[in-house]
């Protein structure tokens, strides 16, 4: 990357990664945007390892990286580490402003950490939404009942009531018989 590009909002939140619960950004990006090698990031890191603790950089165990490898895609010679990798964390790369002095290095810390904050803005974001929904979904649980309840009572002033209705006409009895014989003579 040359050191007159200016670095894009997109370009870093891109490369903003979950790892082990931690939104982390990998040293081989870190560099890219740097403008510097991997190799020379991770020197200047291990130079200053008591800036670093583990909440603020961490290196990936194999089978983090080979999920990484694995969601990346297939890995062409020569463009990957033999290293397992270190992760940076927010904390880490406002570090990395410390340990790396250039003007762009500072740049790139200033639009990293304001990737950051948008990130966390949208996370808490979809955390009230996914809040404010439940909330609705609790009172629309209160108003199917009462909603259902109405329309019984609608349908219930709707039907007729029953009543019970006079006969009309004659009614003729069926003549009273014993032993088969009529007993009105």
């Amino acid at each position: 990357m040359k050191a007159n590009t200016v670095v894009r909002a997109e370009q870093i939140e891109s490369i903003i990664l979950s790892i082990r619960g931690c939104k982390v950004i990998l040293d081989n990006d870190l560099a890219h945007l740097y403008g510097v090698t991997t190799g020379n990031l991770n020197k200047a890191v291990k130079r200053n390892l008591d800036r670093f603790p583990n909440d603020f950089m961490f290196q990936l165990r194999q089978e983090e990286y080979d999920s990484l490898r694995f969601h990346f895609g297939i890995l062409k010679r020569g463009r990957h580490s033999k290293y397992l990798p270190y992760v940076f964390t927010e904390q880490g790369v406002a570090m990395l402003s410390s340990v790396l002095r250039s003007k762009r290095a500072v740049q790139v810390n200033i639009e990293i950490m304001r990737a950051f904050v948008r990130l966390r803005e949208i996370l808490s974001t979809h955390k009230e939404l996914a809040r404010r929904l439940d909330q609705l979904e609790e009172r629309m649980t209160d108003h199917d009942e009462q909603i259902v309840a109405i329309f019984e009572a609608i349908r219930q002033l709707m039907t007729p009531p029953e009543r019970e209705r006079k006969k009309i006409g004659f009614e003729v009895k069926e003549p009273a018989t014993a032993y088969g014989r009529d007993v009105r003579k």
